[in-house]
């Protein structure tokens, strides 16, 4: 007779970082039931991720959580490469047209509120260590003897997924990098730049503030290579920083060191039946360019809706097939850029050389020091396969519209929402038409419906259907009234 599971619900989450607190936050606020799974008994100050990019801020924005992040860290109109090279940001076309640095535990700290608050359950000291799956869900297993079930479950547990593992999914790849430091560390002398980065024929190196007191290093010494988990010293991390950015700033009281290696590395396949693969543990490249956390932020954003949608009967499983479709492309994009990036880093010629080797290795498919170069590594720019028939629009990233006249009120948003992602705060699809909007009546349990503020504007005649994460799902110009209902019906269902 088979073993009761001590926890069912509809999907399991197996990590606890940025990319599994929002799933599970958009999961829970969707009504889903959903429980995350953390090896972790406490939470941790340790972190690598200190950029959060404009397209993520928009996400962010779209869950009320953006304007406390940035309260709590520092917005850069530019990512520096290295100490000569830097990306200009400050002209993207985003209500965000800047990096922020923040560190990566003030990110979950916000995702796990909101996660909790919407519902989700969050178990700590679960470390899994079995996997099974049939045509109905999955089985997990933990250290502690428990079995969790669920109707899917999603592997967000970083570069060493054990859920990866269980699933037998490849991880190919090359280590980019060896012998990386990192260290929190005092400093006697304020450093004069946010992110001040030094790189030359010694190495690498960066420091970056918690907005504490303390700072984290990041390192590499081209001459003095020590393997994984070895403990750098004061001297030695006050030897690198000196050697490659002229000053050591009275480093000093190292709290916390460590050795890694960078690799680029990314699974063929997202999904493998009733089980999928997020962030780190789907695809990791180099900290340069800071996109390793943003990717999987929107990986997550990507599949939340769909997940959504499958279990609550208003899609179908092709709809999940599309994750693998849509976001494989967009990590092998960032493993390209984030490679060319410390390629830069790392070269030992002169700057010109450097440059013209790391624009090289994109294979001549994005030129990352021009404004179309910034809006990638933002993620502003990132846009999904669409039909060939389809409106030029479709699979598209939305900007922050204006709106008016919405369908209903939005929690989370103020009494009259006035932009598009204040309007995404309802989870929803979000129709925006200038006069169509009364043939969506019957599927107005599954939408907000808005018109654009300015009726004379660009959208004078298109109608826009945006899915929950901010990107075109259908457009068309003027379309009569059987045509957007078979456009709703296939993105909604049935009306009720």
């Amino acid at each position: 007779m088979a073993v009761k599971p001590t926890t069912e619900t509809d999907v399991l989450i197996v990590g606890a970082g940025p990319t599994g607190l929002l799933l599970a936050g958009d999961l829970a606020a969707a009504g889903v039931g959903v429980t995350v799974l953390e090896k972790r008994a406490a939470e941790s100050n340790l972190t690598r991720a200190f950029a959060v990019h404009a397209r993520s801020l928009e996400l962010l924005d779209a869950r009320g959580l953006a304007e406390e992040l940035i309260a709590t860290g520092l917005p850069l109109g530019t990512l520096k490469v290295s100490d000569r090279v830097g990306i200009d940001l400050a002209s993207l076309p985003s209500r965000f047209p800047f990096v922020l640095v923040t560190p990566q535990y003030n990110v979950e700290r916000l995702l796990t509120e909101r996660a909790e608050r919407a519902g989700a359950v969050l178990v700590r000291g679960a470390e899994v260590t079995a996997l099974r799956q049939d045509a109905d869900g999955v089985t997990l297993e933990t250290r502690d003897g428990q079995t969790h079930r669920a109707r899917y479950a999603v592997g967000t547990d970083g570069v060493h997924s054990v859920v990866r593992e269980q699933l037998g999914i490849p991880y190919p790849g090359e280590a980019v990098v060896d012998s990386v430091a990192l260290a929190d560390v005092r400093l006697d002398q304020e450093p004069p730049e946010a992110i001040s980065l030094g790189a030359n024929e010694a190495g690498f190196s960066f420091i970056v503030p918690f907005g504490d007191g303390w700072y984290r290093v990041v390192a590499w010494d081209r001459h003095a290579q020590q393997p994984d988990g070895a403990t750098p010293t004061v001297e030695q991390l006050t030897d690198i920083v000196r050697a490659t950015t002229g000053n050591d700033y009275g480093l000093h009281d190292v709290r916390w060191s460590s050795t890694f290696h960078s690799d680029e590395r990314q699974v063929p396949n997202y999904r493998s039946g009733r089980a999928f693969l997020a962030g780190d543990a789907a695809h990791c490249h180099s900290p340069a360019g800071g996109q390793g956390m943003n990717t999987g932020l929107q990986d997550a954003a990507n599949l939340s809706w769909k997940l959504a949608a499958a279990l609550q009967g208003r899609a179908t499983d092709a709809l999940l097939d599309t994750y693998q479709t849509e976001r494989h492309p967009v990590g092998r994009m960032v493993l390209r850029t984030s490679g060319a990036l410390i390629r830069l880093g790392l070269a030992q010629s002169g700057p010109t050389r450097a440059l013209r080797g790391a624009l090289t290795a994109l294979g001549g498919h994005l030129d990352l020091f021009t404004e179309r170069g910034a809006r990638m590594v933002s993620g502003i720019d990132i846009s999904y396969p669409a039909p060939k028939d389809a409106h030029p629009q479709v699979g598209k990233r939305v900007p922050d519209l204006r709106l008016t006249a919405l369908s209903k009120p939005v929690e989370g948003a103020p009494a009259a929402p006035e932009r598009l992602y204040e309007a995404l705060r309802a989870g929803t699809f979000v129709l925006v038409s200038n006069d169509e909007l009364p043939a969506a009546e019957p599927w107005a349990d599954r939408m907000v419906s808005a018109a654009p503020a300015d009726p004379h504007g660009k959208l004078r005649d298109t109608v826009l259907l945006i899915r929950p994460d901010g990107y075109v799902a259908w457009a068309a110009v003027d379309p009569g009234q059987g045509e957007l209902r078979a456009a709703l019906t296939d993105w909604l269902g049935t009306p009720a």
